[in-house]
């Protein structure tokens, strides 16, 4: 089995064994609110790591930062489930680079808004790391950040139920931290970022003339803190915000990374410019 083999089943048994897991102890685990909270929080936690740190930070190069915060976006990632970074840029920047053509490895356009939003973690073919992910491959740093992607995903599982038996000193309570703190935080993340891939390029507005069909939802743009405005990303990928019709448009994302730059742990951030 070569390597792109085995990545590929990592994929199915991690999407299989996650969402068999949450589905079947949603029902048989009773919800206490602590715990759904806690879940909340750390989904957005993560979901500023995926969005900030893989995908403005680490895909397009969005803003500068420092080796240490970088190595803080990209294991604050990491922790969220969706593989490692040199993994999860090297397709998306594949994405850009296809984006509803045949070669577009999630595409609604050219495939079927099912293998858009899942279906194609299960096919074999995904984006040659030296191709379209040169730049973090050469980095140490990051090639050893994520070889240690299954460490931090464990320990973003171990975090939510260690405090949730801390709150209640129960080991259902631990449980329950597990079950919403973070198999919850993972579901729902999961399917926030695949929504962006399948609806986003199915449905919505089209402020930009573009060669692809990505769309802006407005309605999505607090669970994917500012995600679904993609339309925009796609008409500026290398810009750290894609509130570009008007500041009603709330990317979270967006405001993260000013306030990261307010505080100096942020740096050359590129935003849109309006054509006069």
């Amino acid at each position: 089995m070569n390597h792109s083999e085995t990545v590929s089943l990592f994929i199915k048994g991690r999407f299989i064994f996650f969402h068999v897991v949450f589905i079947i102890s949603a029902f048989l685990v009773p919800m206490e609110s602590s715990a759904l909270l806690l879940g909340v929080f750390l989904y957005f936690t993560r979901m500023f790591g995926v969005t900030a740190g893989y995908h403005r930070y680490f895909s397009h190069r969005a803003f500068k930062t420092s080796r240490s915060f970088a190595f803080l976006l990209a294991c604050l990632a990491q922790s969220s489930g969706q593989r490692g970074v040199i993994w999860w840029a090297s397709n998306h920047r594949h994405h850009h680079r296809f984006s509803d053509m045949p070669q577009d490895l999630h595409s609604p356009v050219t495939g079927t808004l099912f293998h858009a939003h899942v279906g194609w973690l299960f096919a074999k073919e995904q984006a040659g790391w030296g191709k379209f992910a040169p730049d973090l491959i050469r980095s140490r740093d990051i090639m050893a950040i994520n070889s240690s992607y299954l460490f931090w995903v464990l320990l973003g599982l171990a975090l939510p139920a260690a405090i949730g038996g801390a709150i209640t000193q129960t080991w259902m309570g631990a449980f329950n931290g597990l079950i919403w703190g973070g198999l919850f935080r993972i579901f729902l993340l999961d399917h926030v970022t695949w929504t962006v891939n399948s609806i986003c390029h199915t449905v919505g507005s089209q402020p930009h003339k573009s060669d692809d069909n990505s769309r802006n939802i407005f309605l999505l743009c607090i669970p994917s803190v500012g995600g679904s405005f993609h339309n925009n990303h796609h008409a500026f990928p290398i810009g750290a915000r894609n509130d570009h019709q008007s500041k009603l448009q709330l990317d979270l994302s967006g405001m993260f990374i000013e306030l990261l730059g307010v505080l100096g742990l942020a740096n050359n951030i590129k935003r849109y410019k309006k054509k006069s």
